[in-house]
């Protein structure tokens, strides 16, 4: 049975002012992590990350995959809003992750289309996906960490609408006026409704939904990461070959996250049976 991943990481946001520092080596570590567990995996970084780059290598991905075979697909980069075009969400806004072309295509990677592109991969295919981002609505700051590089900010990975949406695009209040910050969204994760449970599927985030939950790009030893990939990994080094993913996320957020300096809390979603099997297998 094949193994398949496709490690996606963008620092760089031209035109936003807004670029990262920790995702290009969030990608690699997963990308080395699993190949030391016998996965074939594909890199996409930064400018080759476009939104049709990042579409068609997890349309890729996917297709090559048979039943039996297992496809993880990390992403870390931003997360942002923008505003649903096809009436799906409650609050009117759809969750996307932020290609690095996102001023110039003008629109995320959205929940709708990973839904789309997930729903392609064959019968019996097993699927992971881990975001080292978030989707939430304001902006702030954390506070650092002994283990944390102090000379270097703390940022969420989040990219509000208006640092990369033109404003005839961005919503209004009933004013007419563009909202100066993101109107209060639904908690529920629309990720969540990316994975088709039924058939074992698994989605692992850096944090939880809604308003003021964040993932961070953080700096550790001097060396830029995200704080979720960072401590995820650090974990599965010290785990037993026979660890389930259940078991994976309860160290993490038992040792390690929330804590102090990093007040996200990693979310699993899935089946029991997809929460129970052993990790990336």
């Amino acid at each position: 049975m094949a193994r398949l991943a496709l490690c996606i990481g963008i620092n760089d946001y031209p035109g936003t002012d807004m670029d990262l520092a920790g995702c290009v080596n969030d990608a690699q570590d997963w990308a080395a992590a699993l190949a030391a567990r016998d996965y074939a995996v594909t890199t996409l970084l930064d400018a080759q990350a476009s939104k049709a780059g990042m579409v068609e290598a997890m349309r890729r991905v996917i297709a090559a995959a048979r039943r039996g075979d297992t496809v993880v697909i990390t992403f870390s980069g931003h997360g942002s809003y923008e505003p649903d075009e096809n009436g799906d969400e409650a609050d009117g806004l759809d969750e996307g992750l932020c290609p690095h072309d996102i001023v110039t295509a003008g629109h995320t990677l959205s929940d709708d289309e990973l839904h789309a592109l997930f729903s392609t991969r064959r019968a019996g295919v097993k699927l992971v996906f881990i975001a080292d981002s978030c989707h939430s609505g304001t902006v702030s700051r954390a506070a650092t960490s002994a283990e944390e590089d102090e000379t270097s900010p703390v940022r969420p990975r989040f990219l509000p609408m208006g640092n990369w949406l033109p404003a005839d695009r961005l919503p209004r209040q009933a004013s007419g006026r563009p909202y100066a910050v993101l109107p209060g969204v639904s908690g529920a994760s629309a990720f969540h409704s990316v994975l088709l449970k039924a058939s074992g599927d698994l989605l692992l985030a850096g944090c939880q939904e809604g308003p003021n939950f964040f993932s961070y790009d953080a700096r550790f030893r001097g060396r830029p990461n995200g704080a979720f990939t960072y401590f995820a990994l650090k974990v599965l080094k010290e785990l037993p070959a026979s660890a389930t993913y259940a078991d994976w996320h309860r160290e993490l957020t038992q040792r390690y996250l929330p804590s102090p300096s990093y007040p996200q809390t990693p979310q699993i979603v899935g089946s029991k049976t997809a929460r129970g099997r052993r990790i990336f297998t």
